[in-house]
């Protein structure tokens, strides 16, 4: 597909992150009406001529989460009507991710997958997102899924600050990979954090796999919601000897009492990516830094549009 035909649309959830991705395409964004009626009900107009242009809608589904979805799915609706030859999704940071099963024998829903049918069902032809929570959520869609992750964005920023005596640190065991993966290009040594509770109702133990003792220790996970595990984890690292701990997160969802949490933990960085905008009091936070995937974005989104391999953007 030519690239003129490239065009790409957003809501409200995160402007300034699109705004950024189509100014490196060198493309402006799409010009369109996202807001509400007077009884709260989404409101969407397209605004200019997108028959067989090959369409992004950019925008994650971050808090509020169901306002949204539903302009995602309201933008793809508006736009498949007006005879878009093809509409990618592209959600950075994919909403409601933690619900993809059934806990035992629970009567709760896997939102994941009705979240996928949904975005389907409204005529999204193949989505773009990042750092899924859980791999298995590509299951849950019948069209093309590609899920690319921020660890060249972060990586970079690593290099640049030059951190001495460096590790890079699995909050849990189910991080491993993704730590190995960093561990592996940055040359550097490896340690886990291994969350247990000895017996019900007994406060969790955390282990330290690994040498931490005068080093400086680099977390790197997916998200980071209330932050409690991230700040019990710095704890246990500086406990054992790190000098330095500096958290390397993808989407920051820092919810409830989070910013306070981190203002009084022992970690000395947190670095975050724009998929989510940063609140007030996040951003006025000394110890929270954000750096940009717009570039990162930018080039998966040329390379669908252009049919190239995605696969190369991957750290392996």
């Amino acid at each position: 597909m030519a690239y003129d035909s490239l065009m790409i649309f957003t809501g409200n959830a995160n402007p300034k992150l699109a705004e950024l991705v189509a100014r490196s395409l060198s493309i402006r964004l799409g010009r369109a009406t996202v807001g509400r009626f007077s009884d709260g009900e989404t409101a969407v107009e397209i605004l200019e001529n997108v028959r067989g242009k090959d369409v992004f809608v950019l925008q994650s589904t971050c808090a509020p989460t169901n306002d949204n979805l539903m302009e995602v799915m309201l933008m793809v609706d508006a736009l498949r009507r007006a005879s878009a030859s093809r509409i990618t999704a592209a959600i950075p940071y994919f909403g409601y991710a933690r619900q993809d099963r059934r806990v035992r024998s629970a009567r709760v829903p896997i939102t994941a997958r009705v979240v996928a049918d949904m975005l389907t069902g409204a005529g999204v032809d193949r989505l773009l997102t990042m750092d899924l929570h859980s791999d298995q959520i590509q299951g849950f869609f019948d069209i093309p899924v590609d899920n690319v992750y921020s660890t060249p964005t972060l990586m970079g920023d690593i290099w640049k600050q030059d951190h001495n005596n460096m590790m890079v640190v699995s909050p849990d065991v189910g991080g491993v990979v993704r730590a190995r993966a960093v561990a592996k290009r940055l040359d550097c040594d490896l340690a886990i954090i291994d969350k247990r509770r000895p017996r019900p109702n007994v406060a969790k133990v955390m282990n330290i796999i690994g040498e931490v003792k005068d080093r400086t220790c680099i977390i790197m996970d997916d998200m980071v919601d209330t932050a409690n595990t991230l700040c019990e984890g710095a704890a246990a690292l500086k406990q054992n000897g790190a000098k330095r701990v500096v958290a390397y997160i993808t989407h920051p969802v820092l919810s409830g009492s989070a910013i306070e949490r981190i203002d009084n933990s022992q970690l000395d960085e947190l670095v975050v990516t724009d998929t989510i905008p940063l609140r007030a009091d996040a951003a006025a936070c000394s110890r929270i830094r954000q750096v940009s995937v717009a570039e990162l974005l930018a080039e998966t989104i040329r390379r669908i549009s252009n049919e190239d391999s995605v696969s190369s953007l991957f750290v392996e």
